[in-house]
């Protein structure tokens, strides 16, 4: 019997928000019961505080609504009190527990039914849930029963377990040696690069990685599941102030495992956009010079171990082609030089290729973890040739979480010499495991602060940068089905802000989906109509590591790029045919077509002032223990080796001195080849 990680008082107060929140709970394809049901089983899945927490602020805005006065009124007036102390509110507390709505959307959209549950005999988990109501009531298909006999240009939805990681390379918590060489802490897409080099270059590596494995074989369609397994926090990790929403991976392969793939480099020609900040002659200015020569080398040997390449224009046939059509519908309007010198076109990314027997399925489910094996994240790539294939092949040791790193007696010059690595176990258990060669801290930026700073290190998670989005769903005249199809195709790099088109599975996109009550449960039913893109814009060294969590304030300025990338992303869909256009505003608000240029633009003037006002989320954060050749001004040296340290390198997007901009998984991985390929980093 799985524990539950509500008690009955704060279950009764998710069901009574589940039979406010949706419509009258007799038009609900689950019963109010239910949803609660599946968010006791959502929340049992996330380790850590979070459910606890989270049970504390449903008590807390329950509280705020009025209490028994709310929980026991007709469903009227418990809307009206949800629209006045939370909708329409502008306190931030109360502008905060507003979004806890979007649990409850979780808990309805994700509804999912095992194998055992449903009068399926042995069937699969898809098949169970053919009669899943609440997939069928808006009309979604799961991947195996989509009809691709008509299309023979598409796979057929079947695993692939050809690139999973076998048991032998992963370490049980009794076969923990007492020394390596070399540890590695975080296996995504700086940490799984670097162990690969250290290891073809005869290192005995072992990387330590917080989270679980799941190979193809436990990666399934249910989004919740997967969304609690793979995600650190269960994918609600807010920024301290909870204005943005921070997505980051908690699984072997870190964040590669649940991100689209997307292969952007900080220049490329015909993919930047001419006028966009020359981030590399950023890093220069502020001491941290990079030789391109040398970064392009690495971009090159990492885009070659990936199959690095632009997708097939297959895979975004129903969402990614309306973004360009629409694109290029307003641009031929528009008077700004800036549309007209934009760059748009297809994401490169690191699927397999059309004629290869692993390629992509165009599934849609890439930000839980590809259920079909046909991602080429670091378990699939980096991480397999280091445990399988490198000269001395390295080792795993999953969820153990690293507290911090141990010192030696210092060098003759004076500078520390890391000597172990104390690590702590599922059952609560510490172990210290000595170094003979070095340490490389690859956690991702807010986790490899933390180590660092109780390590001694002094300095660390400053100068935090993040890549902001926000999405925009548009309603079109005829079926999308954007579901069918992977999901970021295409994109738009307006210079000062990128546009990516984006769709999601019912249970992620309804979180996604603006609206409040009656209003987003008919948005919801007309989930087979909904296009969609998001806007990606950088707020550059902005946020700070504060007892361990990310504070991060935006500026007037920040907010003003918003402002303006959300209205040309609206004028684009409805250049593009939409009849209404729901921007991720708090209030919900709908605009519909026919709107003026000007009328769209002083809509987002209106209506954003603060970040309380719309739904932000980020999953790139850059920085933290910045690269400068100046000690003072930096946490690691030229080399990404600590400053004053003989021995530990750090290799995630932690070192990058200012915001990339564009998505940073590519040239992570590139600047952590940059200093472990073909060098003896440690003696």
């Amino acid at each position: 019997m799985q524990d539950k990680p509500f008690n009955p008082f704060i279950a009764a107060i998710w069901r009574r928000l589940a039979e406010t929140m949706f419509v009258e709970p007799s038009h609900m394809a689950i019963s109010p019961r239910q949803v609660v049901d599946n968010l006791q089983r959502m929340f049992a899945n996330i380790k850590g505080s979070t459910p606890g927490s989270t049970g504390l602020s449903v008590l807390a805005t329950w509280v705020v609504l009025g209490g028994p006065i709310w929980h026991f009124s007709p469903r009227s007036f418990r809307i009206w009190r949800i629209e006045r102390r939370l909708k329409n509110s502008r306190i931030d507390l109360f502008q905060d527990m507003a979004r806890i709505r979007g649990i409850v959307y979780v808990g309805y959209y994700g509804h999912w039914l095992d194998a055992d549950e449903a009068d399926a005999g042995n069937a699969s988990e898809e098949d169970a849930n053919r009669t899943n109501p609440v997939l069928n009531a808006i009309g979604f298909t799961l991947p195996r029963h989509r009809n691709r006999a008509g299309t023979p240009d598409d796979p057929l939805i079947e695993e692939y377990h050809g690139n999973d990681l076998p048991e032998s390379v992963f370490l049980g918590e009794d076969a923990i040696p007492d020394s390596v060489e070399v540890i590695v802490i975080g296996s995504g897409a700086g940490g799984a690069v670097a162990a690969s080099n250290l290891a073809d270059q005869g290192y005995e590596v072992l990387v330590v990685e917080a989270g679980p494995y799941l190979p193809t074989s436990l990666l399934t369609p249910n989004e919740a599941k997967m969304s609690s397994s793979l995600y650190k926090d269960g994918a609600i990790q807010t920024t301290r102030n909870r204005d943005i929403i921070v997505f980051q991976g908690r699984t072997v392969g870190g964040s590669t495992v649940i991100n689209n793939g997307i292969c952007l480099r900080l220049e490329r020609e015909g993919e930047t956009h001419p006028d966009a900040n020359n981030v590399l002659a950023t890093w220069q200015a502020l001491g941290a010079g990079i030789e391109p020569d040398v970064l392009e080398a690495s971009y090159l040997r990492v885009e070659a171990r990936l199959g690095v390449h632009e997708i097939d224009q297959r895979l975004g046939r129903n969402n990614g082609t309306r973004l360009l059509d629409g694109w290029d519908a307003y641009r031929a309007n528009s008077s700004d030089p800036m549309d007209h010198r934009a760059i748009a076109g297809w994401f490169r990314k690191n699927w397999g290729a059309k004629a290869e027997n692993n390629r992509c399925i165009s599934c849609g489910y890439c930000n839980t973890g590809c259920p079909y094996g046909r991602k080429r994240a670091m378990p699939e790539s980096f991480l397999h040739h280091a445990t399988l294939a490198a000269s001395r092949k390295a080792r795993i040791l999953a969820e153990a979480d690293v507290s911090h790193i141990g010192w030696g007696a210092n060098a003759p010059d004076g500078r520390r010499v890391a000597s172990s690595v104390q690590v702590v176990l599922s059952d609560g258990r510490a172990k210290t495991i000595r170094v003979t060669k070095g340490v490389v801290v690859a956690a991702g930026t807010i986790a490899s602060s933390n180590i660092l700073s109780a390590s001694g290190i002094g300095e660390t998670g400053k100068g935090i940068s993040l890549n902001i989005a926000c999405p925009v769903p548009a309603l079109m005249p005829d079926p999308v089905l954007a579901w069918d199809e992977d999901q970021m195709a295409t994109f738009i790099d307006r210079g000062d802000f990128l546009i990516e088109s984006h769709f999601q599975p019912p249970m992620s996109m309804a979180s996604l989906v603006p609206g409040w009550f009656d209003e987003h449960f008919r948005r919801m039913l007309n989930y087979n109509r909904l296009a969609s893109a998001g806007v990606l814009f950088p707020a550059d060294r902005l946020g700070e590591i504060k007892r361990g969590k990310l504070g991060f304030d935006l500026k007037a300025g920040d907010l003003a790029v918003l402002r303006r990338a959300l209205a040309l992303l609206t004028k684009v869909h409805f250049a593009g045919g939409a009849l209404e256009v729901y921007p991720a505003l708090l209030h919900g608000e709908t605009l519909s077509a026919g709107m003026s240029n000007a009328d769209i633009d002083n809509f987002y003037r209106d209506n954003i002032s603060e970040p309380d006002d719309v739904v932000l989320s980020s999953s790139h954060p850059q920085g933290g223990n910045a690269i400068n050749a100046d000690p003072l001004r930096g946490v690691v040296d030229l080399d990404q080796r600590v400053h004053g340290t003989t021995n530990v390198l750090v290799t995630d997007a932690s070192v990058m001195p200012s915001c990339i901009r564009v998505n940073a998984q590519l040239t992570t991985m590139a600047m952590a080849d940059r200093v472990t390929f073909g060098r003896r980093v440690f003696g």
